[in-house]
């Protein structure tokens, strides 16, 4: 089953994800922008769009940023 929240199929076709790749390749203050940027995406557009799937998104966004900056809080 797919899952377009957590995993979705078409960012997951190299050997790496998306994301991955994006973090790897942004400062730190460029990958949390980018990060905020999605999540504004999700909620703004969730009564027009997708609904509660651009909910899960943006809270699948929210707290990938979380455990982010908890991550390089500790480094």
């Amino acid at each position: 089953m797919a899952d377009n929240v957590n995993h979705p199929s078409h960012y997951t076709k190299g050997k790496i994800e998306v994301i991955e790749y994006i973090k790897d390749n942004l400062s730190y203050d460029m990958f949390i922008g980018y990060l905020t940027g999605n999540i504004i995406k999700y909620i703004s557009r969730y009564k027009f769009k997708n609904g509660l799937e651009d909910l899960q998104k943006a809270q699948w966004y929210l707290n990938y940023l979380i455990n982010y900056i908890k991550e390089k809080d500790c480094e």
